[in-house]
């Protein structure tokens, strides 16, 4: 994709063909390849304007990761599908019948809200699909912009619009070039709808996407004005070029790829978009990143807001910057886009490396004085031990030491093994350390680490990852390897610096360990439910630790159970018990308590 964006073309429509024919594949495969097809391909889609490939691989993707829900959903859309085209074939005439009489040449459609789109908003609001009130929507496609605003004012004057309700894309486009007016109105019988008046030409962009409007020359883009289109993917592929580690480019990337946006102003008039919940220092690096490492706080509207204040859309935002301001580690908390983390983390990343190689160095000479050695002497022999310690350069060899994962003892015994008494330290405390270690993993999760046998490893009690999961290694100082699930919400900030990372995997050996997991379960306001689902629970041979549920604005009910579980199989055996259960909406995996 570096060398040909279209590329991502050919990507996207291979990922389509494969979620077409997902029913060939194990179940296993079927649910990881729909849940990377839903957190990654479909939001690129829905990035690059292509909504009608990303609403079929949602709802594709939809169906094999929860089949029970969308099932449901599709069964009772199915079942109202008449009232639906009733509704529709009246408002359309009405509305026809206006735009006849004002001489507007327009087409009029109509579409039906999609399952996965249904579920979010259900999940989202908390409600029945009883309670969605943009199940249907009009489309108007006109000839001219003017005819969008005109046709606006008509389905206003005809329907009540609902306040605030009222969205103009047409002036200020979405990030992907999505144009077009909404509207939401109540009908005559009090249905609420939602009219969205476009041109042909924004209809074709807002289904196609950055498709519609590709322009190349011998395979790359044309400089033009409808550059912009591809400013997001530009910036993708400017994120692969600086960002080493998989797991940092796969983060940057769910990042951006969040759809709501808001639209600031500069103090000279200029629009800025930038994703929902962007904070005065993401605007800060979005003019440059100089401006970013040296910003020291914001006027928002001419009245001074700290760098983590939230924007608006609308809001008139200016940058106070000093000469002598740096980054902080706690910045990476504050920001929301990934073009301010990812210069944030790479000017860490190398002020910690300079840190630690000078600490290193401090420690090496350290050992080398101890033993009445000469720094200097050694210097030159750095390089021969490079390859025993798995670096390949010295300044990596010295960071190291400065991180804590290798003794400057074991680097000046390697180059003087002659040191008395040395070797017979270093073994007797590798002995002690091995046994040590090894009676402390028995008492926890089987864990290996890649390379390393006599390591202290434990689970990290901020996600308590089970087996089964996809976990990492971070190396901390003095207290061993911390082991993480992948999708942990810290291990982003702790795996700022590639060096401290360490591959682990569960082991293969049979194992009687059971892992403490909380489930919140969103039901309805049903008697009996609670019993109905601990007994589902003990169908799943689980225990249950505990138990609590309580109802919610009097229209629903929150169950949280915390239970013992032996891998990621089983729970998710108990997850689909529980979802079989009557009155069951929705089920998530949540945040462990203090106590587990």
């Amino acid at each position: 994709m570096v060398d040909d964006v279209r590329v991502i073309l050919v990507k996207l429509a291979d990922r389509l063909h494969n979620m077409r024919t997902l029913e060939h594949l194990s179940p296993e495969r079927q649910k990881r390849i729909a849940r990377e097809t839903i957190e990654i391909y479909a939001p690129i889609a829905l990035r690059l304007g292509m909504s009608r490939i990303r609403g079929e691989l949602e709802d594709l993707s939809f169906s094999y990761l929860n089949p029970v829900t969308s099932g449901n959903i599709i069964r009772e859309m199915t079942e109202k599908e008449a009232d639906f085209t009733l509704f529709i074939s009246h408002v359309t005439s009405q509305l026809r019948e206006v735009l006849d009489e004002h001489g507007i040449s327009a087409q009029l459609e109509s579409r039906i809200k999609r399952a996965y789109s249904i579920y979010q908003k259900m999940k989202r609001q908390k409600i029945d699909l009883n309670q969605v009130y943009d199940l249907v929507a009009i489309r108007v496609l006109v000839d001219s912009v003017r005819d969008c605003y005109t046709v606006l004012g008509l389905v206003n004057n005809l329907w009540n619009p609902v306040p605030g309700r009222i969205k103009d894309f047409i002036a200020m486009p979405r990030n992907n070039m999505y144009q077009s007016v909404h509207t939401t109105v109540v009908g005559g019988d009090g249905q609420p709808f939602e009219v969205q008046i476009r041109t042909h030409e924004m209809h074709r962009v807002a289904e196609e996407g950055i498709a519609a409007h590709w322009k190349y020359k011998e395979g790359k883009l044309e400089q033009h004005d409808e550059d912009k289109r591809f400013l997001w993917l530009r910036h993708l592929l400017e994120w692969q070029k600086e960002v080493r580690a998989p797991h940092q480019f796969l983060s940057n990337l769910k990042i951006d790829l969040y759809p709501g946006e808001v639209y600031i102003f500069t103090p000279k008039g200029e629009v800025v978009t930038l994703p929902r919940g962007s904070t005065a220092l993401d605007f800060a690096y979005h003019i440059h990143t100089e401006v970013g490492h040296k910003c020291v706080g914001a006027k928002v509207n001419k009245r001074i807001v700290p760098l983590k204040y939230r924007l608006h859309t609308g809001e008139i935002v200016e940058i106070l910057t000093a000469s002598e301001a740096r980054p902080s580690r706690d910045w990476l908390n504050i920001v929301r886009t990934s073009r301010a983390r990812t210069p944030i983390r790479r000017w860490l990343n190398q002020r910690q490396k300079e840190e630690a190689v000078g600490l290193g160095r401090k420690l090496l000479e350290k050992e080398f004085r101890k033993h009445k050695l000469s720094s200097k002497k050694y210097e030159d022999r750095l390089e021969s031990v490079l390859g025993h310690f798995g670096v390949s350069r010295v300044d990596e060899l010295i960071a190291s030491i400065g991180f804590g994962r290798i003794s400057a003892r074991l680097v000046v015994n390697r180059l003087e093994p002659k040191l008395d008494g040395t070797q017979a330290e270093e073994k007797s405390e590798s002995k002690l350390g091995s046994a040590v270690r090894r009676m402390l993993r028995r008492r926890d999760s089987p864990i290996l680490v890649k390379g390393h046998s006599d390591l202290l490893v434990y689970r990290a009690r901020c996600c308590n990852p089970i087996k089964g999961e996809d976990v990492v290694g971070y190396i901390t100082v003095g207290k061993g390897i911390s082991v993480h699930s992948t999708s942990c919400p810290n291990l982003e900030n702790l795996l700022l610096n590639s060096e401290r990372k360490v591959e682990v995997s569960w082991t293969s050996d049979g194992d009687e360990t059971r892992y403490p997991v909380r489930l919140s379960i969103h039901t309805g306001d049903r008697t009996g439910i609670l019993a109905d689902i601990t007994g589902a629970v003990a169908g799943s041979n689980a225990n249950i630790i505990d138990a609590r549920a309580r109802l919610i604005d009097g229209n629903y009910g929150l169950v949280e159970i915390t239970l013992e579980v032996s891998d990621t199989e089983h729970l998710e055996k108990i997850i689909t018990y529980i979802k079989k259960v009557d009155g069951v909406r929705d089920v998530d995996r949540g945040k462990q308590s203090s106590r587990t």
